[in-house]
């Protein structure tokens, strides 16, 4: 299967998010009413903006030993609540300053929750969607927003804590979610061997990370098998063909691949599934100029 020509899918569809500015390994970023300063090895340019702007920041992140290295600490210039209001489009969450430098979501993924938000709106009824890694679950309330049943997947439990926290926020208290604490490979081989089967799935995996019960991911060990797992749980409502009928989403940060390597190592898995591929990167324009910031790769792909 060959893709399509790479594309940069640019999230530009933010009200209460802008990316002010970026250079010198850092981007200066307005989230809600407060103005953040953080690591970005990737602005290897000059900032636009004058000294003055950045040093008006509320908090600035310094990193730690290396610039792949998430750990470091904030520097707080005034007091800030511990959490604050957000909205994308129809969906309101909480954002807040994190240990790890995030700030408990990541707004270049707005263009793949509007992706799979069409194809919901498409299908109708009550699909089923598999969110792995699901973090603070901004994705699967923006999936049963539109009438998807989730499951969302991750190893942390506060980082579950926080998705139910934005669960009640978004007002989708009683929507159709379930919330499980586990390791993304060992829920999804469970599922296979249960005969469960999804109509979209959600994939966002670290570089590195450890389950509840002590299991180690490392990503580039392990993605190309959840990809094939994450296929085989898409086999659901064969065509003709019988090709799967669904979409697959992935997203990779922070490692030293091309979008090519992603795609193809995903296009493998889906040899004989029929359907559309999108593969490039992802990317947050600045509020000022016509420049963009790179942040990810992905892959994605439709019936």
């Amino acid at each position: 299967m060959t893709a399509t020509a790479p594309k940069i899918l640019v999230a530009d569809d933010w009200q209460d998010y802008r990316l002010l500015d970026s250079g010198n390994g850092g981007k200066l970023e307005q989230v809600g009413p407060y103005r953040f300063v953080r690591p970005e090895p990737q602005a290897l340019w000059s900032p636009r903006l004058p000294a003055q702007d950045w040093d008006s920041a509320d908090a600035v992140f310094s990193s730690g030993s290396s610039d792949e290295d998430e750990t470091g600490r904030w520097r707080f210039a005034r007091t800030l609540p511990p959490t604050w209001a957000m909205r994308w489009d129809d969906l309101r969450f909480l954002s807040r300053p994190t240990a790890f430098r995030h700030l408990a979501f990541f707004p270049e993924h707005s263009v793949h929750w509007r992706y799979a938000r069409e194809w919901l709106h498409q299908k109708g009824g009550q699909p089923e969607v598999l969110n792995l890694f699901g973090y603070t679950g901004l994705a699967s309330l923006a999936c049963a927003s539109v009438g998807a049943k989730v499951t969302h997947v991750d190893a942390s439990k506060k980082a579950i804590g926080f998705a139910r926290e934005n669960q009640r926020e978004a007002g989708l208290s009683d929507a159709p979610i379930r919330w499980i604490c586990d390791d993304a490979l060992t829920f999804v081989k469970r599922e296979i061997r249960r005969g469960r089967r999804y109509d979209g799935v959600i994939l966002d995996p670290p570089k590195f990370g450890r389950g509840p019960n002590g299991e180690t991911w490392r990503l580039e060990d392990s993605l190309a098998e959840l990809i094939d797992a994450c296929q085989e749980l898409l086999r659901v409502e064969p065509d003709e063909r019988g090709s799967a009928q669904g979409f697959f989403i992935a997203t990779v940060y922070a490692v030293r691949l091309s979008y090519l390597a992603l795609a193809q190592t995903a296009q493998q898995a889906f040899t004989d599934c029929a359907g559309e591929w999108e593969i490039g990167e992802m990317a947050l324009p600045h509020a000022s100029d016509k420049r963009v910031l790179p942040t990810a790769i992905y892959a994605r792909w439709r019936s």
